[in-house]
C-alpha cells in the first residue's frame, strides 16, 4: 500500500471532486501536507489558484478583510499569526467530521461551490447618471467573495459570543454545504444574484 499524503497528516484530498465545471480549474487540490507554501507561487499567472483551497482559507482568517468600505473587520484579530489560524483550521475541520461523519475538506469544497455568486452588479455611467448593471462573476472572485463572506460570517458570530472561533466556522461551513440561508455566505450570494437579475 502506498503513502498517501494527507492535508495536516489526518485527510486525504485526492478523491474529492469539484463539481462546479465552472470553478474545476480554481479549486485547488493537490496533496500537501502542511497548507503553507509561503507565497511561492506569487510569480505565476493567476497564483492564488495555484494555492490550496484550505490555505486560501487560512490566508483569508488572518485577515478578514473590510465590510463594504467601511474598515469593521480588517485586522487587529490575526495578522501573521499563522499557527493561531493553523489550529484554528483544524479544531473547525475536527468539529465538521464529528458532526456530518463525512471527509471535512470535501464538505468544504461543496460549502465553496454553494457559496460562490455566478453574477453581481457593476455601475456604468450613461448620460452623467450611473445605472447599476448586472455581470457575470469571474471563477477567481467567485471563490474570493465565498472564502471572505464565510470568514467574516464566523467572525461576527463568535464575537461577543461564548462560542469560540472555531465552532463558528464550522458551523458555518456546514450551514454553507446544507446551502442554508442562515449561512452568512449562502445569503450574501442569493442577495447580490437577486440584486443581479433586477439590473439586467
Amino acid at each position: 500500500m502506498e503513502n498517501k499524503i494527507l492535508l495536516f497528516n489526518k485527510w486525504d484530498t485526492s478523491d474529492i471532486t469539484v463539481q462546479d465545471p465552472g470553478l474545476k480549474n480554481f479549486i485547488s487540490l493537490k496533496p500537501i501536507l502542511v497548507p503553507k507554501t509561503g507565497g511561492k507561487n506569487i510569480k505565476i499567472k493567476f497564483h492564488k489558484s495555484k494555492n490550496h483551497i484550505v490555505e486560501r482559507l487560512m490566508t483569508k482568517l488572518m485577515v478578514v478583510g473590510h465590510k463594504g468600505k467601511k474598515h469593521k473587520l480588517t485586522s487587529g484579530r490575526n495578522c501573521g499569526k499563522g499557527v493561531k489560524v493553523y489550529n484554528l483550521v483544524i479544531k473547525a475541520f475536527n468539529i465538521v467530521e464529528s458532526k456530518l461523519n463525512l471527509n471535512p475538506v470535501q464538505v468544504f469544497v461543496k460549502a465553496v461551490e454553494n457559496s460562490s455568486p455566478r453574477e453581481e452588479i457593476t455601475s456604468i455611467e450613461y448620460g452623467g447618471a450611473r445605472y447599476p448593471q448586472s455581470v457575470d462573476c469571474a471563477p477567481q472572485r467567485r471563490i474570493d467573495i465565498a472564502l471572505r463572506m464565510m470568514t467574516q460570517g464566523a467572525y461576527h458570530k463568535s464575537f461577543r459570543n461564548k462560542k469560540g472561533a472555531e465552532e463558528c466556522l464550522a458551523e458555518e461551513i456546514i450551514l454553507a454545504y446544507n446551502n442554508d440561508n442562515k449561512s452568512v455566505a449562502v445569503a450574501k450570494k442569493l442577495e447580490l444574484e437577486r440584486q443581479a437579475e433586477a439590473s439586467r
